[in-house]
This record gives C-alpha cells, structure tokens and sequence, in this order.
C-alpha cells in the first residue's frame, strides 16, 4: 500500500518534469501536432511511457511490488505498440501498420489458458479495439490523459479485487504518470500524447481488462470491459458509422470526433473534455460495480442504451463541407465586390 503510494506520487512528479522537458526538443525537430493553426509537440506520450515502465520496473527489481505472472509481458508488449507509435509520430506510418503491429502484440499477452482460443480471438479483436479507440481520443487537448486516468483507476480496482497487486499497481502508476502529463495537456495544451502515448494507454487498459476478466463467461466480460472504455468505443464508432454514411474514407483525417461536434453545439474546448470525462467515469463506475458484483450485469445496457442514444444525436450535427462552403461564399463575395 504504502509503495503504490509512493510509486504514484514519483510517477506524477517524473512525468510532469519529463513532459515539459521533452516539450523544447520535440518542437525544434517539427515532432508536432496542428490543432487549431497552432503546433503541439508530441512527445507527451515517449514520457508517459518510460515513466510508467522506469517506476513500474523498479517495483519488480527490488521485490517490492513484482508484477505477477504475465503483467511483466504485458508492459513489454505495451511499450513495443507505444515504440511503434513513436515510429508514427515522426516518420507517419499507415494505419494498417499500427493496426497490424497492435494485433501481433495483443495475441502474444491474451491468456488463452484462461480465455480458450476462440474468447482469445475476441480479446485480441477487443484490444486492437480499445488501443484504437484511445488514439482516436486524441483529437482534443486533455481528453485521451483525462479518460485514460479515470479508466486506469477503474480497471485498477477491478484487478485488485482479483487480488492482482502488481497488474493494480501498474495501472495505479500509469493513471499517476497520465496526471503528470495533463498537467502540460489541459487546453490550450502545450504538448500532446501521440500515437506513442495513446496506442500505450490503450493497449495497457485494455490487454488489462482482459487479463481482470479472465475466467469469466464471454458475455459478461464483454459488457464489463464495454462499460470501462465506453467514450474510447463511442467515439470510434461515431466517427466510423458518420465517415461511412458520407462515403468518406475511414482512413481520412476529418473534424468529425466526439469533442469536435460538442465543440460545433456550442461547448468550449475545456467544456467537451469535462463532459466527456463525466461521461467516462459514468461507464467506469457502472463495469467496477458490475465486476465486483454490487450491481447487477445488465445494468451496463443502461451504459449501452446512453452511448447509442449520444451517437444517433451526434451524428445530426454536421462535420462535413463546412470549410468548403464557407471558402466558396468568399470567392462568391469577392467576385461581387470586384464586379
């Protein structure tokens, strides 16, 4: 107990000096991201990352708090997806690379010992999911960090009452280490999380949530595990579903996010973050009260029946043409004006 606290507060305290480190470097090699006419470097996530696994490693070398059997493959596997997004950030892989690379590391750490090979399948499927999901998050200044920690503290306690103190601890130490960095994220963020930073996140959360949830039936599982990354889902799906609809490739960068239609109904930036972390926490407590037993399984199709019922509202605000209809009715003004 007093390690996890003390493993926490180091990993708050290293990742916020780390970030802000990383911030003058990344800039100077044009490491960034544009959002809004304005440059965020994106090394936020490389320091997330190596705090995360520094403090994480030093609870394992010393005996203090050892990771348990198949945490340690876990994290290697996490820092192998976060070593590609890395790769991403500054040479722009494809999609289909991360994807794929996200995959190979999911099949390596699902325990099929506990899950079978078909429900192994679906985990693999679920990971590759999720980890998508979170990179998908960051498209606003605060809101991967911020969902990332209220998911890291739910699937925590989720895996504590399994009695997995190591995989609790980690994940303890991954929320501590994303405070640290929203610290420098919060809008206007000073720098981001990157495909680095989000695709770790996501992998570590959801391989996590597999390993909690191991042993129990398939369609219990999926609901909890649903309700702990409900907002990453969501937002995938709205986008994927919306992109479809208009024939546009899913591929194709686009103002068509979760906070980027909450922005367009009138929220300020800091205000879609807030809303969405509500939102998130809502999903969280609803799947640790599901996992623990002090609520009834079926009570996540409430989580289910909000997030279909945000998509089928959101996606009536329009995301697409705006620019183009707004550069046309210029050319049209300054035609008249030269006429």
């Amino acid at each position: 107990m007093l390690y996890g606290i003390l493993a926490a507060t180091a990993a708050l305290l290293l990742a916020a000096l780390l970030a802000a480190l990383l911030r003058v470097p990344a800039l100077r090699a044009g490491f960034v991201d544009r959002r809004s006419r304005r440059p965020v470097p994106l090394f936020g996530g490389a320091a997330v990352v190596l705090v995360t696994c520094l403090v994480a490693c030093a609870g394992q070398w010393t005996r203090v708090a050892p990771l348990g059997d198949g945490v340690g493959g876990l994290l290697l596997a996490a820092a192998g997806v976060a070593l590609l997004g890395l790769v991403a950030d500054v040479w722009r892989l494809r999609a289909r690379v991360l994807v794929a690379g996200t995959a190979v590391a999911a099949a390596g750490v699902v325990p099929y010992e506990d899950t079978g090979v078909a429900a192994g399948a679906l985990a693999v499927a679920w990971i590759v999911f999720v980890t998508l999901g979170f990179r998908a998050l960051d498209h606003a200044d605060g809101l991967a960090g911020t969902v990332g920690v209220l998911t890291a503290f739910g699937v925590g306690v989720c895996a504590a009452a399994e009695m997995m103190d190591g995989l609790a601890v980690l994940l303890s130490v991954l929320a501590a280490a994303l405070t640290g960095f929203l610290m420098h994220n919060w809008h206007p963020a000073r720098i981001g999380l990157g495909a680095c930073g989000s695709l770790f996140t996501g992998f570590l959360l959801a391989a996590a949530g597999v390993f909690t949830r191991a042993g129990y039936g398939v369609g219990s599982s999926a609901e909890v595990l649903f309700a702990l990354t409900a907002v990453a889902g969501l937002d995938l799906v709205l986008v994927a579903v919306s992109r479809l609809a208009a024939r546009r490739s899913l591929l194709r960068a686009s103002p068509d996010h979760l906070a980027h239609r909450l922005r367009r109904l009138g929220l300020t930036p800091q205000g879609a973050t807030v809303l969405s972390a509500v939102a998130a926490f809502s999903g969280v407590f609803t799947g640790v009260l599901a996992h623990t037993g002090w609520a009834d399984e079926e009570s996540v199709l409430w989580v289910a029946g909000g997030a279909l019922l945000v998509i089928l509202l959101l996606l009536r605000v329009p995301v697409y043409g705006a620019r183009r209809v707004a550069s046309s009715q210029v050319s049209t003004q300054l035609r008249v004006r030269s006429g």
